[in-house]
């Protein structure tokens, strides 16, 4: 066993890990984040993704111990002061959440396509999300929402 210390949403956790424990089993199961979703368990589905340092990482194939001292954000850590994010609002707002497996994922991708391109077009916003394995909403909805998001994210810009 050997401690590391991990910055997750802004709060220094020092969990004990095994050589081979993952982040997704230390933010679940040690931490008790439990948005981010165990799915295929082999990087197949973006159930699990984070942000390391605001990039989609997937949680079920990154080694803990390879993530300390990096920055992870989780869906928890998007929403602030009883505030849900722009994107998170968006996803409610355009009914693109279903069964919610998929959403935590997809939202974090969202986040980091956002920041890096704040005026995605449709095919930009399809392939940030690709990655993420949706069984129920046809991705219609998700990307409607994420579009909406940007809009949002643009005029609370021009207010500030």
């Amino acid at each position: 066993m050997a401690k590391i210390k991990l910055s997750v949403n802004g709060k220094i956790y020092e969990p004990e890990v095994e050589p081979w424990h993952t982040l997704l089993h230390i933010l679940r199961e040690e931490i008790g984040l439990t948005g981010t979703k165990k799915g295929c368990d082999s990087g197949r589905c973006g159930a699990c993704t984070v942000l390391m340092n605001g990039t989609p990482i997937l949680s079920c194939t990154t080694l803990a111990i390879s993530s300390q001292g990096e920055e992870i954000t989780t869906i928890e850590g998007l929403a602030q002061g009883g505030q849900l994010h722009p994107i998170q609002q968006a996803f409610i707002d355009h009914y693109a959440v279903q069964c919610g497996f998929c959403t935590p994922g997809m939202i974090l991708n969202a986040k980091a396509l956002l920041d890096n391109n704040p005026h995605p077009t449709e095919d930009e916003v399809r392939q940030s999300i690709s990655g993420n394995m949706c069984r129920c909403t046809g991705y219609v909805k998700p990307v409607k929402a994420i579009l909406a998001a940007a809009e949002m994210l643009k005029k609370g810009n021009q207010n500030e």
